[in-house]
């Protein structure tokens, strides 16, 4: 499972049982931490997730800011709150690259607006997906 954590909405991505393809799956509210972390654990439980990976906001040069710190909160309190794994991991241009992908499929604005927080985390966990098939065929040839 894959978040983008934000002040008021957390975007939700879940990838296919083999790990290979992320998918935005639904966009959440945020009006209490507690409720939003129950919201992401039920649905945890409910596709059996192994791994939550969280988007971290780091600055362009690498540094952590506000929201970044907030982001690390929410991560340490979700990771009490489980025994599901729960890793962060460089979110830097993934709502970027979301506009993007959204523009060129011609989605209304609307529509672009209730979807980009899903579609980011999507990028987010296909990143880390990608990543961690990438290190272990490298690991695999070593």
């Amino acid at each position: 499972m894959g978040l983008d954590v934000g002040e008021k909405r957390v975007g939700v991505a879940l990838s296919d049982s083999m790990g290979i393809i992320a998918s935005p799956s639904t966009v959440l509210t945020v009006s209490d931490i507690d409720a939003v972390q129950d919201d992401i654990l039920k649905l945890a439980c409910e596709y059996d997730v192994e791994c939550i990976v969280v988007g971290l906001p780091r600055s362009m040069d690498g540094n952590l800011g506000k929201q970044a710190k907030r982001t690390q909160e929410f991560i340490e309190n979700l990771s009490r709150r489980s025994d599901i794994q729960v890793e962060s991991w460089d979110e830097r241009l993934s709502t970027v690259a979301a506009d993007r992908a959204m523009r060129e499929s011609g989605m209304k604005r609307k529509k672009k607006k209730e979807h980009r927080d899903a579609m980011a985390a999507a990028i987010i966990l296909q990143s880390y997906l990608e990543h961690r098939r990438f290190s272990n065929s490298v690991a695999d040839v070593t």
